[in-house]
């Protein structure tokens, strides 16, 4: 057995701190975070819709002041299984980082070993029968020193892969928050959409009796019975698809939730209005993106650790010095094992250098450095992604609450439509056809104004999405 053993400890301890220091020169690139030419602020078209200023991204979702909302977020930030699966992933990266730290310090190896042997006197040159026993024991390591900074730069890889694996759990916390919020959202909206249409039902109900009194007494023909039945009919359609929704909305929570499908229906079935926010939202600049949003953040990162990987591989190209060291010990007899006279030791530096390997290394180099190239695409397409998701919700937000304004005064304007065309109905003053209009016209209007409701909160949740609102709140260890 035999051990590679390495110089007196004080010399060990200095070689180790020689070893890790990260004052030595690395070859490849120095990693230098990429500027970009952002806009000063967002588009003009929707500034009246929101204040300059910091905005309270950290728990954005409380300005909507709905107690049932706050509770399921906290919920599924400490139950929802995609969150769980992203943090198991962020102790996956720290263990590899561990892995390529490790090549800092030396390997060391122990062994021993024990045998019986027999050499026959055909096998024995001396003659004569031999037996006995055969003991040894040793250590060996293999210790490279990292001159060129191939172990630095991998480390320096890892460290960022790890800050991208925290930053793909700050996405994964802001989509989450949001995947909530919009299926809240949609819930209070379907449950309105519902008691709007069962409104409408109940009121056409009536304009059926009535009809048919009035065709029993000969005051109507029957084409208006036809009509009426016809516009019953229709709106009663209506309901069972948006019931669906509704159930298929609560599953999609109660598995955000980490729960099973359905489970939430209970809480959920008691109708409460459309979340509104009861404040305005306040932006930043543009710029703020690469500090707030963990998907810029992440891809920074990667764009870091590939850089790294540059010089790591480089490194290869340049000779590798290594430590190695022998120490043994080998007895015919177990109780003399460990004196002097059976101790071998050896130790010594080595060197080893690939002259020739093909261009091998150099073209591991260029393929490094084409995925640089490349990581550095993906993070400015991810800057202009942001910047054009930023800017898409905010002129959506801005842009309904424009169409609201009209859908109310629509809405508005069909109820009392209703009521008048009604009474003109009922006193021989119209046909039925416009009654017909009306009906339709306001169920039209009022599933159209919840729908906007509901929209104008979502596209607020969009924005506070976009920003990157939410991951503070949850700490993780960089």
């Amino acid at each position: 057995m035999k051990m590679r053993w390495c110089l007196t400890l004080p010399a060990v301890s200095g070689l180790l701190l020689l070893n890790g220091c990260s004052s030595l020169p690395s070859v490849g690139p120095d990693y230098e975070k990429p500027e970009m030419e952002l806009p000063d602020a967002w588009h003009e078209a929707v500034q009246d819709e929101f204040k300059n200023g910091e905005p309270n991204l950290q728990t954005w979702w409380t300005v909507f002041n709905d107690d049932t909302l706050n509770g399921l977020i906290a919920r599924a930030s400490t139950n929802n299984l995609d969150l769980k699966t992203a943090a198991a992933r962020v102790e996956q990266a720290a263990a590899m980082r561990g892995v390529s730290a490790s090549q800092f310090w030396p390997e060391i190896s122990a062994g021993a070993s024990a045998s019986a042997y027999q050499i026959t006197e055909a096998q024995n040159y001396t003659g004569g029968d031999r037996e006995g026993e055969m003991y040894d024991a040793g250590l060996s390591m293999a210790w490279e020193l990292d001159l060129w900074g191939r172990v630095r730069r991998s480390v320096e890889s890892a460290d960022a892969s790890l800050q991208a694996s925290v930053e793909d759990y700050r996405d994964v916390l802001v989509v989450l928050y949001s995947n909530v919020a919009f299926s809240y959202i949609n819930v209070r909206t379907l449950q309105e959409r519902i008691a709007f249409a069962e409104n409408n039902l109940t009121a056409q109900q009536k304009t059926m009796t009535l009809t048919q009194n009035r065709f029993d007494s000969g005051l109507v023909p029957a084409l208006d019975v036809s009509q009426a039945q016809l516009n019953l009919s229709r709106t009663s359609s209506v309901i069972p698809p948006l019931k669906q929704s509704l159930i298929e909305a609560i599953n999609r929570l109660s598995v955000l939730m980490g729960e099973m499908p359905y489970a939430l229906y209970k809480e959920l079935e008691t109708v409460k209005p459309i979340p509104v926010a009861d404040s305005v939202l306040s932006v930043g600049v543009p710029a703020e993106l690469l500090r707030q949003r963990p998907d810029v953040r992440a891809a920074e990162r990667e764009l870091a650790a590939q850089t790294a990987l540059i010089g790591s591989v480089q490194a290869e190209l340049y000779p590798t010095l290594t430590l190695p060291g022998t120490l043994a010990v080998e007895s015919y007899d177990g109780g003399n094992l460990f004196s002097s006279a059976n101790t071998l030791y050896s130790f010594g530096p080595q060197i080893r250098w690939s002259i020739f390997n093909g261009k091998r290394i150099r073209s591991r180099v260029n393929a490094e450095k084409a995925a640089t190239k490349a990581a550095l695409n993906m993070y400015e397409q991810t800057v202009l992604l942001a910047l054009e998701e930023v800017e898409d919700q905010m002129s959506a937000y801005a842009n309904e609450k424009d169409r609201i304004q009209s859908l109310e005064v629509a809405a508005e304007s069909a109820q009392k439509s209703v009521k008048l065309v009604t009474e003109l109905y009922t006193s021989g003053l119209t046909d039925f056809q416009n009654v017909l209009n009306m009906e339709q016209a306001l169920l039209d209007q009022q599933d159209q104004l919840a729908q906007s409701k509901g929209l104008i909160s979502a596209y607020l949740v969009g924005v506070y999405k976009s920003l990157g609102g939410g991951w503070e709140t949850t700490a993780v260890n960089e």
